[in-house]
């Protein structure tokens, strides 16, 4: 199993859910953040003063999917929340060597289906 972490605009998160539904993928984690990278942030005016805000509201999702839907799954995000400009956003994968579904007891890839 591979845990699938990607970090996106917020405009973009009901059409990647959308996307990953169709893919049958309904299960994910979804996080309000903020963080920097090569977009650097805007300025802002307040009270006549300009201000530097570095840190730019994102989405982070995180799936965990069987290995062989990662291919697929991360061509659907990468395709969908792709605007072709800085902060598009980025993806990581990481191996996962165990699940539980706590309500059952099931393990491995029974508790992520």
């Amino acid at each position: 199993m591979i845990k699938i972490e990607c970090v996106f605009r917020p405009g973009k998160l009901e059409e990647v859910k959308e996307a990953l539904g169709k893919y049958g993928i309904h299960g994910m984690t979804v996080s309000q953040v903020i963080g920097c990278g090569l977009q650097k942030g805007r300025t802002e005016v307040y009270r006549g003063t300009e201000y530097s805000i570095n840190l730019v509201p994102k989405i982070k999702m995180e799936v965990v999917v069987p290995d062989y839907h990662v291919d697929r799954v991360l061509e659907i995000i990468s395709s969908v929340a792709k605007t072709g400009k800085i902060g598009d956003g980025k993806i990581f994968t990481y191996p996962v060597t165990d699940a539980v579904r706590i309500r059952t007891g099931e393990k491995g890839e029974d508790a992520i289906k």
